[in-house]
């Protein structure tokens, strides 16, 4: 009877820690290239804007930078100090470690929102192209969510 009350106790414990906790999700990446007046697109149309990003790949000479719009969501009590991070590995040879960039973000509406994390253009040109990604959610020190491209 006794080690039963033990579980119990154990349980409760544990639940009220896993209700505090946050949880979230990364539900879109957009990584887009930058031109070099630091547009993504010409119009505000998202055909043209995608006609725009592939004439920039077709166009390296043309690419200023990158920027990454990270669409997020967290839940869970009220989660506070979040923040993106995005590792990115480009198409350099030598270059071992990405490059990593952060910031912190606030919910919006309801419980998510937006970012857009920018490359600065030398650390760009250090990139030499972008092959590969990770989008990671963070609450303090813990890992809440993350995303990553097919070659990362």
């Amino acid at each position: 009877m006794r080690s039963l009350n033990g579980l119990i106790g154990l349980l409760l414990i544990a639940s009220a820690v896993i209700v505090n906790a946050a949880s979230g999700r990364v539900l879109k990446v957009l990584p887009h290239y930058l031109d070099q007046k630091g547009r993504h697109a010409l119009s505000p149309s998202l055909f043209e804007r995608d006609a725009y990003q592939a004439h920039l790949r077709k166009h390296p000479e043309e690419v200023g930078s990158l920027r990454f719009d990270v669409q997020w969501s967290a839940t869970g009590g009220k989660p506070e100090g979040l923040r993106l991070r995005v590792e990115a590995r480009g198409g350099k040879a030598g270059v071992t470690q990405p490059l990593v960039i952060e910031t912190p973000v606030k919910a919006r509406w309801g419980n998510g929102g937006w970012a857009e994390l920018k490359l600065d253009p030398e650390a760009f040109q250090r990139l030499g192209g972008l092959t590969g990604w990770r989008v990671t959610l963070w609450e303090g020190q813990n890992q809440i969510a993350e995303q990553k491209s097919f070659l990362w």
